[in-house]
């Protein structure tokens, strides 16, 4: 389940579409792309609650289609992941886990993190980490500024500006100096 753009949903999801089953097969896919203006309006207004009901139906959806599993795909409605886990009816894998396994698997002891603003602000990272010995940089109040409205007007539209992906980096490289011993 994605809350960006379809095209931001289809392209991610191709090589696993392209793979085989070890039967030859390809597997079946539902992909759930739901309504990115609906979660950040529930995710501003800190009704987290409508945020959970919300995903739990769309979830639901996927379930009643026949899914075994669903993965969010999407950072910020981790902010309530575990209720959602609860709820839904059918196992859910989370990116933030999933993110957090692999960085352990990488030997990383410190890591940065970007997203939108309710990701950066979040503890749903810093928990999950924390408990893999991980800590989570996330960059300055003003960065995270920056970050949020470009991730918001430019990044999830699937436009790539030359002149925001410098200031990333930029903010990255800083954030990598400040706090990090790997970025």
């Amino acid at each position: 389940m994605d809350q960006n753009q379809p095209s931001n949903t289809i392209a991610p999801s191709l090589p696993l579409i392209a793979s085989k089953n070890r039967d030859g097969s390809y597997p079946s896919i539902l992909i759930n792309s739901i309504d990115l203006n609906k979660m950040i309006h529930l995710v501003e207004s800190n009704d987290l609650e409508g945020v959970t009901e919300y995903v739990v139906g769309e979830v639901e959806k996927l379930a009643r289609a026949g899914a075994h599993f669903g993965a969010l795909s999407s950072n910020t409605p981790h902010i309530v992941f575990e209720e959602i886990s609860r709820q839904a009816r059918i196992p859910l894998i989370s990116i933030v886990e999933t993110t957090c396994e692999a960085a352990k698997a990488l030997g990383l002891k410190r890591v940065g993190l970007f997203g939108t603003r309710f990701t950066m602000e979040g503890q749903f990272y810093p928990q999950v980490f924390s408990r893999a010995g991980i800590s989570v940089a996330v960059p300055d109040e003003n960065e995270q500024t920056f970050i949020h409205k470009h991730y918001m007007s430019e990044l999830v539209k699937g436009i790539f500006l030359p002149k925001t992906r410098g200031r990333l980096l930029e903010i990255a490289h800083q954030l990598k100096e400040r706090r990090l011993s790997k970025l």
